[in-house]
């Protein structure tokens, strides 16, 4: 049995990683002068690519029912197309530090919107009420609102952003970045009413959302910001990494977490993911992490863990998205 439990740990910590690089690897992209809007697309498109070639290994197929591309076209645009740009954006004016903090408050987004628009969804209780409570305060906290919204220095609002941002524009940033957890969280919801009980693989659906959102960014990017042009190597290496492995093979490592470890251990990776980001910020991009960062990232892990179900059936505690389907969004 322990060579069994101790499986789940390579992928745990891959997945973990690959996720939290993800906010690093964007503000490579924005600081080399990709716009927000080819960030995204660049993600899906190389997503989907590297998506198709595992579908192609695998010898499986996409599904062809008119209901589940229309579905997962919503899907992609809460799941992908939106938040990737208000991501991208909003590390134009924060850095990845607190971009990445902000990012494990998904699940919280996620509970609201699922009470909201899920039917037979449990009511919270009194443990989970407080869990939302304080994830938000751990938000405003991440923000620094008690600067307010044009009065602040450099080092307050939007997890300190030095020279990322300051002010008006830092608390932007942060707003903008918090929006797209917003959408992760509707996303997350609308996935569970429209798609989790469809027969299909987790890594086939994943490649018509994904494909999908590389479609409605292909269209966009160009109307929005112009063709493409060459960034350098490095911001280019940092899109490969970012759409082939953070959105493309972290899906089907998440598949695999599911199903060796539970949807509990799984979810468990939205802990990890914001220590990553914040090491990965400091040590690579030399960001500065202020306490209110810090408070504020330790107050939200905390609310996600009192927002959790209790786990059922030996570590397989129920999850939002059920069965094959379950996953965690990234930045």
């Amino acid at each position: 049995m322990v060579g069994v439990r101790g499986r789940w740990w390579p992928g745990f910590v891959a997945l973990s990683a690959i996720w939290g690089a993800s906010f690093a690897l964007i503000k490579v992209a924005v600081e080399a002068g990709v716009p927000p809007v080819w960030v995204a697309a660049w993600r899906c498109l190389l997503g989907a690519g590297a998506l198709w070639v595992i579908l192609a290994v695998r010898g499986e197929s996409v599904p062809r029912d008119p209901a589940v591309w229309g579905h997962s076209a919503v899907a992609a645009v809460l799941l992908n197309a939106v938040p990737f740009v208000l991501f991208s954006y909003g590390e134009t004016l924060v850095g990845s530090v607190p971009a990445g903090v902000l990012n494990a408050a998904t699940p919280l987004f996620t509970l609201l919107f699922a009470l909201a628009v899920v039917p037979g969804e449990p009511r919270p209780g009194p443990r989970r009420l407080a869990g939302l409570a304080l994830g938000f305060a751990g938000v405003l906290t991440v923000l620094g609102v008690w600067h307010g919204f044009g009065g602040a220095s450099a080092g307050g609002p939007a997890g300190d952003a030095g020279p990322h941002g300051s002010g008006a524009g830092a608390v932007a940033g942060g707003l903008a970045c918090l929006a797209a957890t917003c959408c992760y969280g509707a996303g997350f919801a609308y996935l569970r009413r429209h798609l989790a009980d469809r027969p299909h693989s987790a890594t086939a659906l994943s490649t018509v959302q994904i494909t999908c959102g590389g479609a409605q960014l292909a269209v966009a990017a160009p109307l929005a910001a112009g063709a493409p042009h060459w960034p350098g190597a490095g911001a280019a290496s940092a899109l490969l990494v970012l759409g082939a492995l953070g959105t493309g093979v972290a899906y089907v490592l998440n598949l695999g977490l599911v199903r060796t470890a539970g949807t509990a251990v799984a979810a468990a990776v939205t802990y990890a993911t914001p220590l990553w980001s914040t090491a990965l910020g400091v040590l690579m991009l030399a960001e500065p992490v202020g306490w209110n960062t810090l408070a504020g990232g330790l107050a939200v892990i905390a609310a996600v863990a009192l927002t959790r179900p209790p786990a059922a059936g030996g570590g397989r505690g129920p999850s939002l998205l059920r069965g094959r389907r379950a996953r965690q969004p990234v930045g």
